[in-house]
């Protein structure tokens, strides 16, 4: 095993800054044995917690939709001054926040503080959202009648978030159920915890410096018991969920058992095409960094790079290179460029996978050697690898969150969109290429099959401005900007008849016989 660079931040100096972070933010701990609350970056426990209870989680549901007949009735705009003064107050403890997030992730400060903006750039879209929730009118077929579509608040929604983006999907999903005049029930990853209660506590003094019903969120902190539970009550009328395809599977047909609706972002398997045209030193950097950002643990991560035969050799030799200068450890330290895995299991999965591919014929290129950590042996710290392919075999076709690489080559940009496609996952796309047709024909009808497709930069990185969310097993859901706020709400289809006749649609005759009246006697 090779060392780690530099050294690692004791568990008492992560404890104490955690602890600091939530004083400053106004988090009172309920502590306990219940949930125990560790850092990757030392594999060891820092405190404990107590879990939610059943008990707990009804109640919350029913403050929620209780919360939720009166927010309904709040004007969009007034809204949204909840939502202004928590990205001020997020704004304000941005490094707090960041600090929390690096110490239960593991991923790197700067991607943290990065997680944190784009808390602050959810507050700041939903809050001018608030003034577009429109709907439209139609032309009727009918003279002296409006046709219409309006939208209204749909209800208590559910939302299930995953360890990577411990705060970033939960602000997607609440700063726009607010403003649409939903309410929240949030069941965060028992992993993140601390950043969970940050944020709730966070949302809650916005809630109180507003005016706000303090019941428009409620907070659950526990395990896959919990998360059910929320997924089979009826008074929950979306559950939002990200996280592993078979998860979104359990949810999907749980919910739809009782009529409800469901948001899902689930795994990618993310291809990223290199033709012979394309910036090698653009492609580098953007490669390296979906593929090794996060450790690899990012739904949209590079984990297939289709290379055209013309310049595979010279771009292997590229990343072989990069690859080979990485600098992984403290994810504290600015000079680091990769963190730790979440897990040792994640660390297992990802030699599992490689062990496979190698049978399949794979070459290990460069990577997949644990890093070892003195002081820490729970941690796992692992250098990236790449492995090469003569095709893409059924390991390359499953999602390993890690930081794993698979190389195919194609001849034609047929095969290598075909490539792209080949897999059950849809989630992100990229291109790389100088030639207007080829990005024209990746972005075309008959091109990628993801919800994210782009040319001359990775796979990882949207912005919220756009819808985010992929096809296939990634679930169909669509989070963060755009429209995406149809999700959150009902619709209505209004018909307004402002004549003094009843016309009746597609010319339909039917006259009722006139009632007949006996005088009485």
């Amino acid at each position: 095993m090779t060392a780690l660079a530099g050294s690692l931040p004791t568990t008492v100096v992560l404890t104490e800054r955690a602890y600091a972070g939530l004083a400053r933010i106004g988090v009172v701990l309920d502590e306990g044995t219940d949930l125990a609350v560790r850092s990757p970056i030392t594999g060891e426990r820092l405190l404990g917690l107590r879990a939610t209870t059943t008990t707990e989680t009804d109640a919350s549901i029913a403050a929620a939709h209780a919360a939720f007949l009166r927010w309904r009735t709040t004007p969009p705009p007034r809204r949204s001054e909840l939502v202004r003064r928590l990205g001020e107050l997020i704004r304000a403890h941005h490094g707090d926040l960041a600090d929390l997030i690096t110490i239960e992730t593991g991923k790197i400060h700067s991607e943290a503080l990065g997680e944190v903006q784009e808390m602050i750039d959810i507050c700041e879209f939903a809050v001018g959202l608030s003034r577009q929730l429109y709907g439209r009118t139609i032309a009727s077929e009918r003279p002296g009648h409006r046709l219409a579509e309006t939208w209204h608040p749909l209800g208590v929604v559910g939302v299930i978030s995953a360890f990577n983006f411990p705060a970033a999907v939960w602000s997607w999903n609440t700063a726009v159920a607010l403003v649409c005049g939903d309410t929240v029930v949030w069941k965060p990853s028992e992993l993140t915890p601390l950043v969970s209660l940050a944020s709730a506590r966070l949302l809650a003094r916005a809630a109180e410096d507003v005016g706000a019903p303090v019941d428009v969120h409620r907070l659950l902190l526990a395990g896959r018991a919990i998360g059910r539970q929320v997924v089979d009550d009826p008074r929950v009328a979306l559950v939002s969920a990200t996280g592993s395809t078979r998860m979104g599977r359990e949810v999907v047909g749980r919910v739809a058992a009782r009529f409800g609706r469901t948001l899902l972002e689930l795994g990618g398997n993310n291809a990223t095409v290199i033709t012979p045209s394309a910036d090698l030193d653009l492609a580098t950097n953007g490669i390296v960094f979906s593929a090794v950002g996060t450790a690899g643990q990012r739904c949209t991560t590079l984990r297939r790079l289709i290379v055209h035969n013309d310049v595979a050799d010279a771009l292997v030799e590229r990343l072989v290179s990069v690859y080979g200068a990485l600098s992984i450890g403290d994810p504290f330290d600015d000079r680091t460029l990769v963190g730790p895995l979440i897990s040792a299991a994640a660390y297992g999965a990802m030699q599992g996978a490689l062990a496979r591919a190698q049978r399949d014929g794979g070459k290990l290129l460069v990577g997949g050697t644990r890093r070892s950590t003195p002081g820490a042996p729970g941690a796992s710290y692992v250098d990236p690898a790449i492995v090469l392919m003569t095709d893409q075999t059924d390991v390359v076709c499953e999602e390993t969150f890690a930081p794993l690489l698979y190389i195919l080559t194609y001849d034609s940009l047929d095969k290598a969109i075909e490539l792209n496609n080949a897999v059950p996952q849809g989630l992100s796309s990229s291109i790389f290429t100088r030639d207007q047709q080829e990005a024209e024909r990746f972005l075309a009808a008959d091109g990628s099959d993801c919800g994210i497709a782009n040319v001359n930069i990775g796979t990882s990185g949207a912005e919220i401005g756009g819808a985010f969310g992929g096809e296939k097993a990634t679930g169909g859901g669509r989070e963060s900007g755009s429209d995406s706020w149809r999700a959150y709400m009902r619709r209505a289809t209004n018909t307004v008849n402002y004549s003094s006749g009843l016309a009746l649609a597609q010319n339909v005759s039917f006259a009722a016989p006139r009632p007949t009246i006996s005088s009485a006697r």
